[in-house]
C-alpha cells in the first residue's frame, strides 16, 4: 500500500499538501498574466466572450428506478480486469455514439481505444510533443461532442510546453472514425499556472449541451493567490462555456445567456462555481442532471460537492475555499460561511487515504444493487465509498472496499456501467456489484 501511495503522490501529485511547495523556476507565471485568452490558434487574441443564444437543453434519460430505491447497506462491490497495459491512465469516457468503445487518457498525451476488452492500436490521438507531462501535468481530461459524431469532435484539456492550460478540440474524419485528425486542433480557451500543481482538468458535457471544465486553484498549497474566492480569474473554478461551431470558426465558444456572472463586470463569465482547490473528476447524473464533484482537500478534509440540476443556473455556489476545507475552517481568523455552500460529504487523512477521485452515481438497470449509488475512491488508500444519490447531505457515506488500487479516475460505458483506471498498474477495471 505504501507502494501505491508513493507512486500516486510522485507521479500525479494529487495528494493533499501539508505545506506549500515554492514555485518551479522554470514554470512560475508572474500572477499578473494569469488571465486567460480563448482563441482560434494557439495565442491568437480574440474579444471577449460573447453571449450565446438560448439553446434547447438536451433531455436526460428518466430514471429506470425510483430515486429513493437504493440501499447502500444492500451493496457489496468487486473489481473486475477489462485490460491492462496503459501508461499513467487518467480518464476513461464513452463517445456515446453507440459503437461501445471506451477512451483512455493517458498522461504522457495518448487517446486509446478499448472495443470488446482490447487496446486498438494505433491510438486514436498522440499529442504527446504539445504536452509538458508529469506531476499533475499532461493531457488530463476528455470529452465527446454531445451529438457525436453528427458533430466530429474530442475535446481535450492539456498542460502545454510551458505548463499553461489550454481545453482544445480536435476532427475525427468519417472516413477514419478510430483516429482524430492531430492537425485539426482549433483551441477554445488558454490560461496560465501559476505553479506546477492544482490544474484540475476534467471536462464534460452537461445535460445543456455546454462545456463543463474543472480548474484547480493554480497551486502551491494554501492557495497563497486566494484564487479559490476571486471572481477575477478562472483558477479554482468549474467553468462552463458553449463551443463554437464544428467548422472552427469564431468565436472559439460563447458563453450560455444564464450564466452567473454573464453581465458582471468584476467577474470572468465563464464561472460556473468558485470556492474549489483541486476539482479532481466531476460527474453528471444521467438520470437527474445532477453534477457531483470531488475536490482534494489541503491537508486534513477531502470532499463531495453537489450542483442539484433544480439548481437555478444563474447563480454560482461558492464551495468554499480556502476559507474551508470540507466543513472546516481553513487557517483563518474568521471563518465566514455566510453564502457559501458546504459539501453534501467529506473524509479525513485516517486509513492512507490522501486525495479523493470524484466518480459517478451507478444508473445501471441490469445491475439493480448499485443503481443510485454515488460511487467514489481515493487516490492513496484505494478505498470506495457509496453515498445515497437521492439524500447524500442525511446518509453517512458508506465503505464498500479497500480495493488496493491507485485510482486515478471513475468513468463509464454507454450503459451506464462503472469502471476505473490505476494509475499504477496501468490497469482499466469495471466495478460490479459482488455475488
Amino acid at each position: 500500500m505504501q507502494a501505491l501511495t508513493a507512486a500516486l503522490t510522485a507521479a500525479l501529485g494529487l495528494a493533499a499538501c501539508a505545506s506549500s511547495p515554492g514555485p518551479s523556476a522554470t514554470s512560475a507565471i508572474p500572477a499578473a498574466s494569469a488571465t486567460p485568452t480563448p482563441g482560434a490558434t494557439a495565442g491568437a487574441l480574440s474579444t471577449t466572450p460573447t453571449v450565446a443564444p438560448t439553446a434547447t437543453p438536451r433531455p436526460t434519460p428518466s430514471p429506470v428506478r425510483s430515486l429513493a430505491d437504493f440501499d447502500p447497506a444492500g451493496l457489496a462491490i468487486r473489481l473486475s480486469t477489462v485490460v491492462g497495459g496503459f501508461n499513467s491512465p487518467l480518464a476513461v469516457v464513452n463517445a456515446g455514439d453507440g459503437s461501445g468503445r471506451l477512451f483512455v487518457v493517458e498522461q504522457p498525451g495518448r487517446i486509446k481505444i478499448v472495443r470488446d476488452g482490447a487496446v486498438v492500436d494505433p491510438p486514436m490521438l498522440d499529442i504527446h510533443g504539445r504536452i509538458l507531462a508529469g506531476g499533475e501535468r499532461g493531457l488530463l481530461g476528455l470529452a465527446f461532442a454531445p451529438d457525436y459524431p453528427t458533430d466530429p469532435r474530442l475535446f481535450v484539456d492539456y498542460t502545454d510546453l510551458k505548463g499553461n492550460t489550454v481545453v482544445s478540440s480536435f476532427t475525427v474524419p468519417a472516413a477514419t472514425p478510430d483516429r482524430a485528425d492531430p492537425s485539426s486542433e482549433h483551441i477554445l480557451l488558454r490560461f496560465d499556472q501559476p505553479f506546477p500543481n492544482h490544474n484540475g482538468g476534467g471536462l464534460a458535457f452537461g445535460p445543456d449541451g455546454d462545456l463543463y471544465i474543472a480548474a484547480g486553484d493554480g497551486g502551491s498549497g494554501g492557495d497563497p493567490m486566494g484564487n479559490g474566492q476571486n471572481l477575477d480569474t478562472l483558477l479554482g473554478k468549474l467553468l462552463r462555456i458553449r463551443p463554437g461551431a464544428a467548422d472552427g470558426s469564431d468565436p472559439a465558444y460563447t458563453i450560455p445567456p444564464d450564466a452567473p456572472f454573464a453581465d458582471h463586470p468584476d467577474a470572468r463569465p465563464e464561472i460556473r462555481a468558485s470556492g474549489l482547490r483541486n476539482p479532481w473528476r466531476f460527474s453528471f447524473d444521467r438520470a437527474t442532471g445532477d453534477l457531483w464533484i470531488g475536490d482534494v482537500g489541503q491537508g486534513m478534509w477531502e470532499e463531495v460537492d453537489v450542483i442539484r440540476a433544480s439548481d437555478p443556473p444563474n447563480v454560482a455556489p461558492d464551495f468554499g475555499w480556502n476559507v474551508m476545507e470540507g466543513r472546516h475552517c481553513y487557517n483563518a481568523n474568521t471563518c465566514r460561511q455566510d453564502g457559501l455552500t458546504l459539501p453534501v460529504a467529506e473524509y479525513d487523512h485516517g486509513d492512507g487515504s490522501c486525495a479523493i477521485i470524484g466518480g459517478y452515481v451507478a444508473r445501471t438497470p441490469d445491475q439493480p444493487t448499485m443503481d443510485g449509488g454515488y460511487l467514489y475512491g481515493d487516490s492513496c488508500s484505494g478505498d470506495i465509498w457509496v453515498l445515497d444519490a437521492a439524500q447524500p447531505s442525511s446518509a453517512k457515506p458508506r465503505l464498500l472496499l479497500r480495493s488496493g488500487h491507485s485510482i486515478s479516475s471513475f468513468g463509464e460505458d454507454e450503459a451506464g456501467h462503472v469502471y476505473l483506471t490505476d494509475l499504477s498498474s496501468g490497469d482499466l477495471l469495471q466495478v460490479e456489484p459482488a455475488p
